[in-house]
């Protein structure tokens, strides 16, 4: 009996797996009709959802970011609203605030006004031109998925997650996200300039007099089904391993002297946890149900690289974080 019971369970999660599978290539082809040449930066997005993460998306302006956001808010049928952040903006324009309305009867009361962070897929459009102080009105939501006004909990819409676009430090008017808040996102997902081919395709498909719409492709309870599916994808102990031994080396004290003497702090234990879950959604993704040590290797910069800091000498030298931890992601696989 107890045979026929598992026999019976791993057939339902085979079929499980196999619609999800169908939904999310779904949902891939379609967003790849509205944005062009970003093949990456949209795996890398999609893995950061599935996963139940945040990700933070790093490049110029005019990369189509935003745009990005709002598809994949359609495709996926989630309920998007967007924030765009400025020097003058006050946390309580991200998480709303309490009003005293008067009844007719003359008593007073306190109502609180929902912000925009009550939706299940927020932008927060240019994060870093907002000071610290509103940057980390968003800690809590990130992590706890509900937020506290006056004393009050009030809890976000599942499932929640933002994706946060970012300018490059260098340009004028930006500020650095605090550390704590870097943390809370699974992914740094850096956008680049797309070749010259993905570039005469927007040419010539975005001027015209008519324009393409991402067609919905999943729902809300959609997206948390598979991401209770990449949960229960089992992990090799090789993968497990090379996790493991990937996060351990790049902590200062911990691995190749060689190494950790260019970092200043590296990763902690949530790091290893983004890691273990993004190869799991990757190799959904890739319509695999088991990730691999090349998942480990493909997802190990965008992973680590925002959780770890050079030291000065090293950055004095020329070296990045991202050459850090490639090096590194070749050793432990």
């Amino acid at each position: 009996m107890p045979e026929i019971i598992t026999a019976s369970l791993e057939a339902a999660m085979a079929r499980t797996a196999e619609s999800t599978l169908e939904r999310i290539a779904a949902a891939r082809s379609s967003i790849e009709t509205v944005i062009f040449g970003q093949t990456e930066v949209i795996e890398q997005t999609l893995v950061t959802l599935l996963s139940g993460g945040h990700g933070l998306l790093v490049g110029v302006p005019g990369l189509a970011k935003t745009k990005l956001v709002e598809t994949l808010g359609a495709v996926l049928g989630l309920d998007t609203r967007r924030v765009q952040f400025t020097p003058d903006l006050m946390p309580a324009d991200i998480l709303g605030s309490e009003v005293l309305e008067e009844a007719a009867g003359g008593r007073r009361s306190f109502r609180f006004v929902r912000g925009p962070v009550f939706a299940q897929l927020l932008m927060a459009d240019e994060i870093n031109r907002a000071s610290p102080r509103t940057q980390s009105a968003l800690l809590q939501a990130m992590q706890e998925y509900h937020v506290s006004v006056a004393g009050e909990r009030h809890d976000l819409p599942r499932p929640f997650h933002v994706l946060a676009t970012q300018n490059p430090l260098e340009q004028e008017g930006t500020y650095p996200l605090p550390e704590a808040q870097l943390d809370r996102f699974l992914m740094q997902i850096d956008v680049a300039y797309p070749d010259r081919a993905a570039e005469r395709r927007i040419l010539i498909e975005t001027t015209g007099d008519t324009s393409v719409e991402a067609k919905s492709a999943m729902s809300a309870e959609d997206l948390m089904a598979a991401q209770r599916l990449v949960r229960r994808l089992p992990a090799g102990e090789s993968v497990v391993e090379a996790i493991l031994d990937l996060v351990r080396q790049a902590r200062p004290g911990e691995g190749d002297p060689k190494v950790t003497q260019h970092i200043a702090w590296g990763p902690g234990p949530r790091a290893a946890q983004a890691l273990m879950l993004a190869t799991r959604a990757r190799a959904l993704l890739g319509g695999r149900l088991s990730p691999s040590l090349d998942d480990v290797a493909a997802l190990a910069v965008p992973v680590l690289k925002h959780r770890m800091a050079l030291t000065f000498a090293a950055r004095a030298e020329g070296l990045s974080v991202s050459d850090l931890v490639a090096q590194l992601a070749g050793r432990a696989g």
